[in-house]
């Protein structure tokens, strides 16, 4: 397989380990309620990655012309459910606000990380 190809595979895995590093982060801080956030933050930002990456592969494999319909109507479910999700996490639940914030940075962490990457080699 090209490495291009590999390429989702690996963010996807990077996505977890940089959640993991940041909830270790959180730890000698002591707050339970900012840890939870990250995690929280971090379990909708890798889900949002995972619906766009099966959606994407979808239209990619469907050469019918109503494919193209299909995504953009999934791409605005997928936004509405995550920014219900957020909603409900910081209006419902009091989720700690820096915590959610941080979490939901996983994957612009993630493709900065690898900006950099590709940058320098």
């Amino acid at each position: 397989m090209d490495r291009i190809e590999q390429l989702p595979a690996q963010l996807a895995r990077r996505n977890w380990i940089i959640l993991a590093l940041l909830l270790i982060g959180s730890l000698p801080f002591r707050n339970p309620a900012m840890s939870l956030g990250i995690l929280a933050g971090g379990l909708i930002a890798i889900g949002g990655f995972f619906w766009l990456r099966r959606s994407l592969i979808r239209l990619l494999d469907q050469p019918a012309g109503g494919a193209r319909v299909r995504y953009q109507f999934g791409s605005i479910v997928r936004l509405a459910v995550l920014a219900l999700l957020t909603v409900v996490m910081v209006g419902i639940v009091k989720i700690h606000i820096t915590g959610l914030i941080i979490g939901l940075s996983v994957v612009i962490i993630n493709l900065f990380w690898l900006t950099l990457q590709r940058a320098f080699r």
